[in-house]
């Protein structure tokens, strides 16, 4: 099926166990927090509630000037949840209804991986993972290590996003070229689609909306016969100052948000992974 991401019998999920640490959202200094930038904050209000993505351009900039343009014309208002696979993820944006789908634009290029600098603000978590493993900004991502970049020609070294709950990723059909329109919210871990489709974005709020979804049986690969819709999908720059929500989650560099990441680690023990550490997140207007 074009669209389509892999077969449902391929999908080994972790529990994710996640630790949200309220009161050590609630104690952290305010210089600890980072408001999201309106022009990289996507609502997507659906009929089961608000979900808010952070877009991440530093690790896929054509996908998210995509969705970024499709959203502000309105592309995505009123298209299906299609395809639905509990603890796997929810898609979406297809006009068809049936993952066949796109927008009239061209398709894109794959945007697998991505050059990171120092600048990017990466913040490792040890033994997280395989490789160097942490966080830029919301997005989960394995990388190169800094000392690379020493021996590197533009200073930066290989990075690419890693599909955990939250993360927004762009289908594509069997061409790694051939992205579109269409995306999925993860709800669950697949190692299998790490540096093969584009992550670009992180849920930092209404992960447990994209939970309560209806979902496909796995007889038909998570295709849902009577789907949730996204009833308006936009850009936060764009909405009217006193509809727009305002968002701030906790830096991966603070001293709070690592003892959320230490907190999660001694709960989890040795299945630790960087993809049981959610944000922090906290949201006001809108």
């Amino acid at each position: 099926m074009r669209k389509s991401l892999i077969a449902a019998a391929a999908v080994a999920m972790l529990s994710s166990g996640l630790v949200q640490a309220p009161a050590l959202a609630q104690t952290a200094a305010v210089s600890e927090w980072r408001a999201v930038a309106p022009e990289n904050l996507l609502v997507i209000d659906t009929d089961k509630g608000r979900i808010l993505v952070e877009l991440t351009p530093l690790a896929a900039p054509n996908h998210v000037e995509r969705v970024r343009t499709l959203a502000n014309q309105g592309f995505y208002d009123g298209l299906k949840f299609h395809r639905v696979i509990p603890d796997f993820m929810a898609q979406t944006g297809d006009p068809l209804g049936t993952g066949a789908g796109g927008s009239e634009l061209p398709d894109l290029k794959g945007e697998f991986s991505f050059r990171r600098g120092r600048d990017a603000g990466f913040v490792a978590v040890p033994n997280a993972g395989e490789g160097v493993t942490g966080l830029v900004g919301t997005l989960p991502v394995r990388t190169q290590p800094d000392a690379q970049m020493m021996i590197t020609s533009d200073f930066r070294v290989d990075a690419n996003g890693l599909f955990c709950p939250g993360v927004m990723g762009m289908a594509r059909a069997s061409s790694p070229d051939s992205a579109n329109s269409q995306f999925y919210l993860m709800t669950g871990r697949n190692d299998t689609l790490n540096a093969n489709y584009t992550a670009f974005g992180r849920i930092v709020s209404g992960l447990d909306v994209v939970r309560t979804l209806k979902s496909g049986s796995e007889a038909e690969d998570g295709n849902v016969t009577d789907p949730d819709v996204m009833t308006r999908v936009r850009m936060a720059s764009v909405m009217p100052e006193g509809e727009r929500p305002q968002v701030r989650v906790m830096d991966p560099r603070s001293a709070a948000f690592a003892e959320t990441i230490e907190a999660t680690r001694t709960e989890k023990g040795a299945a630790f992974n960087i993809c049981d550490i959610q944000p922090v997140a906290e949201v006001t207007g809108g």
